[in-house]
């Protein structure tokens, strides 16, 4: 069905929309990150600026970027049938979509619009909350750890920042990586509860000492036992418990730890009087708990855990994300550093290219080992970890469309001014097959040799 502003709508759920996100300035990351629905849109305008701007003209939005590498009119997108089309615009530095310089292309969900230094991102009816603003910047911040541009992610935080301040359980699930702890910080901090936050890996405590760190310790309980000891729980007296890989924790501390959700009550080994706890619990898995029911994980235990679900989505499926992460961890690991941080447009290219198989943490490494090795310097392709490095090559110059890869090779023998070992060694090939695809397409390298 078609909305009356120009949506999409199921006959059940939320109407679907087409975004356009820039993502993220590769020499100003300091810059926020912005969401545009398209919904009662019909062209935008894309160029140089003295600073960013945005101005609405009859269904057609100006969006003006302060990129110094960028054409003052860059591109345009356009609506065509119900798609969104690309078009470079008369550009000096060109227009490229998910790497390949283009002059016009269809775009398709999930595709990247490189203009200049500027990252953009094509998002292709996804799932809308009509409660969220159509528009949206990424210093429309509720929390740190709660913070979003995807639509589809929106609502839930909205949903769990509401739930902060009551006793509802929060189970956070996803891939390993993807930032649970930090979400139940998040959830911990706007819950204002007076007590600590505590964190436990279940899958890192040795099963026969489960039940002692978490439940505490009589004197006298087993031999060792030399004196009392608080477990963990107890430690998170007022505050938050939070279980990460909570599918980890053997079936036989399950209907302990239950009681401690029901009863408000731990009872220490080598105790049989419980002791009152109040504890706001948050748990997290990689694994797919109801998949375990009956099996290594108690029904009863999933439904008192799960008062609340949140499925955190892997790094490659939240790319609209991608700066505002990029700029939060930059923040973090080199604090007051961000305005002076910045990527060369190859590094940058293979930063929002690559798939993040370890997700966030993986993301965090390589800006920790990048930062130092740039030394102040802007950040280059060379300073980024192998894996980065030659997941690019693989992907440039294997464009099965001719006039894209005719456009990849011209750009290249432009940038280095026909050098063939150069293109060769940077598309991952034989300089026998670079001739051999110039000589299809008719292009002469010393040609350019001589720009």
């Amino acid at each position: 069905m078609q909305g009356t502003d120009g949506s999409t709508r199921s006959k059940a759920g939320p109407p679907r929309c087409c975004y356009l996100f820039l993502v993220f300035q590769s020499d100003r990351l300091h810059e926020e990150s912005v969401r545009f629905s398209l919904t009662d849109l019909d062209r935008i305008a894309i160029g140089r600026g003295k600073s960013r701007s945005t101005r609405s003209v009859d269904r057609g939005l100006r969006i003006d970027v302060g990129d110094s590498w960028m054409s003052s009119s860059h591109l345009r997108l356009t609506r065509v049938l119900g798609r969104w089309v690309v078009e470079d615009d008369g550009s000096k530095n060109g227009t490229f979509v998910n790497g390949a310089p283009v002059q016009r292309a269809v775009l398709k969900d999930g595709d990247a619009i490189e203009a200049g230094h500027t990252f953009f991102l094509y998002r292709h009816e996804v799932p809308a909350d009509a409660a969220e603003p159509k528009d949206k910047s990424s210093a429309d911040s509720r929390a740190d750890g709660l913070t979003t541009l995807s639509p589809m992610l929106d609502g839930q935080f909205t949903a769990l920042a509401q739930l902060a301040r009551s006793e509802v359980s929060v189970l956070i699930q996803g891939e390993t990586g993807t930032g649970k702890e930090v979400v139940a910080r998040a959830v911990h901090s706007l819950s204002r509860r007076s007590g600590p936050f505590v964190a436990i890996n279940c899958g890192a405590i040795p099963e026969a000492l489960v039940e002692s760190e978490l439940f505490g310790v009589r004197k006298g309980a087993f031999s060792g036992a030399t004196q009392d000891r608080t477990g963990l729980i107890q430690s998170a007296e007022g505050g938050t418990l939070f279980l990460d890989e909570i599918g980890d924790l053997p079936l036989s501390s399950q209907a302990k730890f239950l009681r401690v959700l029901q009863e408000g009550q731990v009872t220490p080994v080598g105790s049989t009087r419980p002791i009152d706890v109040d504890v706001r619990v948050c748990a997290a898995t990689h694994r797919a708990l109801d998949r375990l029911l009956g099996q290594s994980f108690r029904e009863d235990l999933f439904a008192r855990i799960g008062g609340f679900t949140l499925e955190l989505p892997a790094l490659r499926e939240r790319r609209e994300d991608f700066g505002l992460l990029l700029a939060k961890l930059i923040a973090r690991i080199a604090p007051g550093s961000l305005e002076k941080v910045s990527f060369r447009r190859k590094a940058a290219r293979a930063l929002f290219s690559y798939r993040w198989p370890l997700n966030i943490r993986e993301l965090e490494k390589c800006l920790e080992t990048a930062l130092v090795l740039a030394r102040g310097e802007p950040i280059d392709l060379a300073h980024l970890p192998k894996p980065l490095r030659a997941a690019r090559l693989r992907g440039r110059g294997e464009s099965p469309d001719p006039i894209a890869k005719r456009e990849t090779l011209l750009a290249l023998l432009g940038e280095h001014r026909g050098n063939l070992s150069a293109i060769a060694r940077e598309l991952g090939k034989d300089r026998v097959q670079i001739r051999r695809w110039l000589r299809h397409h008719r292009l002469d390298p010393a040609s350019f040799r001589k720009r």
